[in-house]
């Protein structure tokens, strides 16, 4: 695995350059992510005037120091004269307020005038750049959707939005079928009358809502797309990525990354950590390590977007800035942070940033430098990364024995009529994975259409919209196969299926949802080992229940391999689900103490300790201390 950084030899003095690249160097650094946000730089005018100089001795100085460059699009950060040219271009948020001018990511991805730019500035350096000897990949943009951007409610958003409608239903009359206008006299004569599903007196129609992020989620796709598309023209046989960002669900990755080469990431455990679901127990138990999980889960999806190849773009080296609170990482982190995502396959580290910046919105945000070009906490973290990695050698992922389902449609559709505030689609997913590392499994995440054979076990956290052939590929394996609640409760077009819930997926388990319920929060029905909370369905079967809850409903149905879990699975309830799947499925699992876990390579078993203090493991018959690590060949 290759390491690198970020780096904006725009912000630098010209006469640094030379010496952050051999430091970079010597620091054990190969990669130099540049460009993503130099479109001022680049044309500072207008009118295809280029000022390529300063880039092309910004490139020419890190190659002479032996680093290969990462060459970023610059349209996350259209310039002003752009903006000032053409201000519809902007976005607007729901309510109808432009996303202004002013930080970045200020564009609305259905505008084809500023499509139109797009490829007009990379095209310019792709040709500049695409054969340079310095070039090792590109990324396209920055951070797809960052700051709320997927959905914009524009004029020009508005007119894509029905191009697309008339592509997928063809007449009018179609789409009222579809989406059940006949409710509330919501009615369309003609395509032209649809708008986006905001600004209305109460909730939209939810098939209008799901139909608007496919939509928005497409945008983003084909905005992509046409940089690939400039990107392979002008530089062939140089990767391309993009750099998606965690526990981020508002477009369609696995539609992403069937054009790129290699899925990469932003990896911030600290700050995820604080801004998401986590308890405060866990938020205080982990405060300075993250959750031993949330970098694992990303390296696993995003393996599952590219066909395989994939890396991480930005390493959180320290102190954040943008999280509610932003402490420092505990000693020794930053480096089991990196060979965790070796220990996962990954192609490439790269920490954000090289140097701290003393000006602008990221200057609280920590690097491998201070502001004063003194060496940060992690540097010293980085160097013993780097000779970990040049003693082990190459660490190759190897096909896991479980498969986790992941649908970023799923997550649209719980968002949109979640039911009960606390049903969220990421955190179920995550804790049925969390659930499976902690008893030492490795997992594979893909999506729907992913093929599932080889695999010795399947979980499907919750699927409410079944594929077109996911039910037969489930019916033709031979391993346990876990489904979780609100699996097949809704049709393509958001309806509730005939016959009820599970649909497509009763020719599994013969069943029927008749009724769900949500629960509110901190309220809990005790039952045998575990807890019914959030969410319950009232099931019909002629199965006998396999799991029942404290008054003798049925919660969990098995039916030959297939399991359907009717409630909210807490903690206790899927590690037990875990235990008789592994031994249903003769997979070894290990007795991991809190904050330890383990991931395995072509070559190697790494074993990690994310805990605060020292802590024993039973399987190596060792204490590791905080942030500690060990490998051992496989």
């Amino acid at each position: 695995m290759k390491l690198g950084c970020c780096y904006y030899p725009e912000h630098w003095p010209e006469e640094w350059w030379a010496e952050d690249a051999r430091r970079m160097a010597a620091m054990g650094l190969s990669l130099v992510r540049i460009g993503e946000f130099a479109w001022s730089r680049i044309e500072p005018e207008g009118g295809a005037r280029y000022d390529w100089g300063w880039l092309d001795r910004a490139i020419d100085t890190l190659h002479a120091a032996g680093l290969k460059v990462i060459l970023g699009t610059p349209t996350a950060t259209p310039p002003k004269w752009l903006v000032d040219r053409m201000p519809e271009m902007v976005a607007l948020d729901e309510q109808g307020r432009p996303r202004g001018f002013g930080s970045r990511r200020h564009y609305c991805f259905s505008h084809e005038e500023y499509r139109a730019e797009c490829r007009r500035i990379v095209t310019a350096m792709a040709e500049r750049y695409g054969r340079h000897p310095a070039l090792a990949m590109w990324q396209t943009d920055n951070e797809y959707g960052c700051h709320d951007t997927v959905l914009s409610f524009s004029d020009a958003a508005a007119s894509a939005f029905r191009g697309w409608l008339a592509a997928r239903y063809g007449t009018p009359e179609a789409l009222n079928a579809a989406w059940g206008n006949v409710f509330w006299s919501m009615e369309y004569r003609s395509f032209a009358e649809v708008d986006p599903p905001h600004l209305t007196v109460t909730e939209a129609n939810p098939a209008h809502w799901l139909d608007y992020r496919r939509f928005a989620s497409d945008q983003v796709a084909s905005f992509n797309r046409e940089q690939v598309a400039i990107l392979r023209t002008h530089s062939p046989g140089v990767p391309i990525t993009h750099n998606f960002m965690g526990f981020f669900t508002e477009f369609d990755h696995h539609a992403v990354g069937r054009d790129i080469d290699v899925a990469t990431w932003d990896s911030y455990p600290l700050g995820f950590l604080e801004q998401f679901w986590f308890s405060p127990e866990e938020k205080r138990a982990y405060l300075r390590q993250g959750h031993p999980d949330i970098a694992a889960f990303h390296h696993d999806l995003y393996r599952g977007c590219s066909g395989g190849r994939w890396g991480v773009m930005e390493q959180q080296p320290g102190p954040v800035n943008w999280a509610r609170f932003n402490p420092a990482p505990l000693p020794g982190m930053v480096a089991l942070w990196t060979l965790e995502a070796c220990a996962h396959g990954a192609e490439l580290t790269s920490y954000f940033r090289w140097r701290q910046a003393p000006f602008a919105q990221e200057q609280m945000h920590a690097g491998l430098l201070r502001p004063d070009s003194a060496e940060a906490e992690a540097a010293d973290e980085v160097r013993a990364a780097a000779a970990v990695l040049q003693d082990i050698g190459p660490q190759l992922a190897v096909k896991a024995p479980v498969a986790l389902v992941f649908s970023y449609e799923a997550a649209w559709v719980i968002g949109i009529q979640p039911q009960g505030r606390s049903f969220r689609y990421l955190e179920l997913v995550f804790e049925a994975y969390s659930a499976l590392r902690a008893r030492g499994l490795d997992v594979d995440i893909v999506s729907p259409e992913a093929d599932l054979s080889g695999y010795r076990m399947v979980v499907v956290p919750s699927l409410p919209i079944v594929p077109q052939g996911f039910a037969e590929k489930l019916a033709a394996l031979d391993v346990p196969v876990l489904l979780g609640p609100r699996s097949g409760s809704k049709t393509e077009s958001l309806r509730i299926p005939e016959g009820l819930a599970p649909g497509a997926l009763r020719s599994l388990v013969p069943l029927t949802v008749t009724r769900v319920e949500s629960l509110r929060d901190g309220f809990a029905e005790a039952a045998a080992g575990f807890a019914v909370t959030r969410w319950r369905e009232d099931v019909a079967s002629d199965l006998a229940p396999e799991i029942t809850d404290g008054t003798g409903r049925g919660v969990v149905f098995l039916h030959g391999r297939m399991r359907y879990c009717a409630i909210w699975p807490d903690r206790a309830l899927l590690a037990l689900l875990v235990g008789r799947m592994s031994e249903e499925a003769s997979l070894e699992l290990l007795d991991l103490p809190p904050g330890i876990r383990v991931r395995r390579s072509q070559a190697h078993v790494f074993t990690f300790n994310y805990a605060a203090e020292a802590v024993f493991v039973p399987h190596l018959g060792a204490t590791l201390p905080p942030a500690g690590w060990h490998l051992d060949p496989r």
